[in-house]
């Protein structure tokens, strides 16, 4: 009875252990997935919140740009939709759309500026364009970050053996935050002397 009984310990115990090394290896693969789908998130903020800044900034700008240019108010209509509309965005393509209406909004202003010379050097306005150009360097940092660890994240449910336990437990890939190559430029604006 003992003999029968130690022929199957060994293989109870090879199972067992198997079976042990193979949950840990799961546990560990979720763990690297929420860990990466985090990181994700949390970039995702940096944008909106660079987003938001710019945002933030646009009517003190668009109040400078009126006390000098007050019949502009088509462009100052478009300005004020594209903000509503960037703000009220739910979705990473609907941030970005936002995002390129709101640059060709801006770009319309900052052609107005260039008919009224004495606005090109009013220090509340140069102030206000700066810390908007800051603002969107800071955008576009933030956005890249965001992609690469998008990138990072959807690779890894897309490799094996990660992406067994990423299509388990449903992780999806994630959305890139794309732009058309023109709205990524910072309008260009020559002054009149």
């Amino acid at each position: 009875m003992a003999a029968s009984r130690s022929k199957w310990i060994a293989p109870v115990a090879i199972i067992a252990i198997v079976v042990v090394i193979g949950v840990f290896w799961f546990v560990g693969q979720q763990n690297r997935l929420v860990t990466l789908e985090e990181q994700v998130s949390a970039t995702w903020s940096e944008v909106d919140n660079q987003l938001q800044r710019r945002s933030d900034l646009i009517p003190n700008l668009v109040a400078t740009v009126q006390g000098f240019a007050g019949q502009e108010q088509a462009v100052f209509g478009q300005i004020a939709d594209a903000r509503a509309r960037l703000a009220g965005a739910q979705t990473v393509s609907e941030t970005a759309e936002g995002y390129t209406e709101l640059q060709g909004a801006l770009s319309r202003l900052l052609v107005i500026v260039e008919n009224y010379p004495q606005l090109a050097s009013n220090q509340n306005f140069i102030r206000l364009q700066d810390e908007l150009a800051g603002t969107e360097n800071r955008i576009a940092v933030a956005r890249q970050r965001y992609n690469n660890t998008v990138q990072q994240f959807n690779t890894r449910i897309r490799l094996f053996p990660s992406s067994i336990v990423a299509n388990r437990l449903g992780f999806g890939p994630r959305e890139y935050f794309e732009i058309p190559e023109s709205a990524r430029e910072v309008p260009r604006v020559q002054f009149g002397s």
